[in-house]
């Protein structure tokens, strides 16, 4: 079918959206396979650092997985992720992407309204869905701790100031964690769901475990960002393949098996958050 659009998807979805990184075509496939065999919709992300993994040239990327999902029998849409760099950002409407996530949050608040403020403007004007991030999401050299977590009135005039579509909030998930013990502060979710008027977008959720993830999605969440669950997946097939027949050149059996486990992988989460709320 048709390539989606993110804001149509979170728009239409009754409870949450996943959202996966993909950083090779080997991620994208098994996403989209995924979303198949669960009937669901899904959002395949390219990070600002895949881009830069590959020699920083997003198109190639961008368009194996744009054809993927152009393919697919079920809506998919392709965001960009994480995005610091302005050239990278004007690169989004020409390569197939419906929504970028802009990411100023590392700067002071004022100049986060500003820069965000400005990446809205543009990409509202070249017809993108545009989110951003308040407070600081933990892993990635960011902080980690209650103390940064997004205020509700804050993230108001936040919206307000800058127009942005959907907002990242820091509600106490970590990017890049391996284990799922995350424990969302689920009273400030519904805090900040009550104060926005745009949905509310969950980074790190693959440290979190499913209970919780279907508690954040009733309590508010929409966009369910998921990244190492994947690379988790495909790291233990790809050591598991080389521990069951250690010789072998030929790579293709190795990033078969690592496909197939982040097929299972994906397949699980689009499940677990795709329920909406009681």
């Amino acid at each position: 079918m048709p390539l989606a659009t993110t804001a149509s998807i979170v728009a239409a979805a009754p409870g949450g959206v996943c959202a996966f990184n993909v950083i090779t075509l080997e991620h994208a496939e098994a996403v989209v396979a995924a979303a198949e065999r669960v009937g669901l919709p899904v959002i395949l992300q390219v990070s600002e650092n895949a881009a830069r993994f590959r020699l920083g040239r997003l198109r190639p990327l961008a368009v194996a997985a744009g054809a993927l999902a152009a393919d697919a029998a079920v809506p998919v849409a392709l965001h960009l992720d994480h995005v610091t760099d302005d050239v990278l950002l004007r690169q989004a409407a020409e390569t197939g992407f419906s929504s970028v996530m802009y990411d100023a949050s590392q700067d002071p608040y004022e100049v986060n309204v500003a820069r965000t403020k400005a990446a809205a403007e543009w990409a509202h004007e070249n017809g993108l869905w545009l989110e951003a991030e308040l407070g600081e999401v933990g892993g990635k050299d960011g902080a980690h701790a209650p103390g940064v977590r997004t205020d509700p009135g804050e993230a108001a005039a936040f919206v307000s100031a800058t127009g942005v579509d959907a907002l990242a909030v820091a509600v106490g998930s970590s990017h890049a964690m391996t284990t799922r013990v995350a424990r969302l502060d689920h009273g400030l979710i519904g805090a900040l769901r009550a104060a926005l008027p745009v949905p509310l977008v969950l980074h790190g959720s693959s440290g979190v475990p499913d209970d919780e993830l279907r508690q954040a999605v009733a309590a508010g969440m929409k966009k369910i960002n998921i990244g190492t669950a994947l690379n988790v997946a495909f790291t233990e097939a790809v050591k598991r393949s080389f521990a069951e027949k250690p010789s072998g050149a030929d790579p293709r059996p190795r990033l078969a098996s690592a496909r197939d486990a982040m097929t299972e992988a994906a397949a699980h989460l689009l499940r677990t958050v795709a329920a909406p709320p009681a």
